[in-house]
């Protein structure tokens, strides 16, 4: 991570709304993107275009999902309609998905002399959005995006203390009932279900309770 260098948060949402403003040219029912980055073999969310989209980049940290399935595979991973619904193998993120409004989404691969050091993710509103739009969009993000990660920082333990921050009582209840799902789900006990969710959010650049409230399918409070 030290090796990354650093671009100021002003700079870098810049240069998502352009992103944004290319992708919804190609997609007019995309409702909002993020940028990550894979560090050490992990994948983090950079700048997202809403918390509500952070959110399901943090659900696909702590369950799995299209976004880290292109990251580790070097896959360009689309999905859509009943897939959003039925994927047994991403449950979370196709109930948080439901709950937010996305009915399918695109994860582009970001190269760098071959290698993935990121991927953009896209999400939209109807099933179909994404459909035979691979390669426009790649054309329309790819410049921006690949050196977006390369010039990017981190600061992941910032970020962890961050979202460690205290919560409001009612946050506490989210992060509560979260942890139980998790701790069902993926048949761990609630402390290895607090961390993994803590990672997360961090991963995403958001809060516990916000990631909590993903978890529970509830992005609007």
């Amino acid at each position: 991570m030290d090796a990354l260098a650093e671009m100021g948060d002003a700079e870098m949402r810049v240069t998502l709304i352009e992103m944004g403003d290319a992708a919804k040219e190609v997609v007019p029912q995309c409702v909002g993107l993020s940028l990550a980055s894979i560090v050490d073999g992990l994948t983090f969310t950079l700048v997202a275009t809403s918390d509500e989209i952070a959110a399901l980049d943090a659900i696909q940290y702590l369950d799995g999902g299209p976004c880290v399935v292109s990251a580790h595979e070097n896959e360009i991973v689309r999905v859509g309609g009943d897939e959003m619904i039925t994927e047994h193998e991403w449950l979370l993120y196709a109930q948080a998905s439901a709950a937010a409004g996305v009915a399918s989404s695109l994860t582009l691969p970001i190269l760098n002399t071959g290698r993935v050091i990121g991927t953009v993710n896209l999400y939209a509103a109807t099933s179909d959005a994404f459909e035979g739009r691979e390669d426009d969009l790649a054309q329309a993000v790819g410049a921006s995006a690949a050196s977006a990660v390369r010039n990017a920082d981190l600061g992941f333990e910032t970020r962890l203390e961050a979202a460690r921050a205290p919560e409001r009582l009612v946050d506490q209840n989210d992060v509560d009932i979260a942890l139980g799902i998790i701790a069902g789900s993926q048949r761990v006990d609630i402390p290895t279900a607090q961390e993994r969710l803590r990672q997360a959010a961090a991963r995403a650049h958001i809060t516990e309770a916000q990631a909590a409230r993903a978890a529970r399918g509830i992005l609007h409070s």
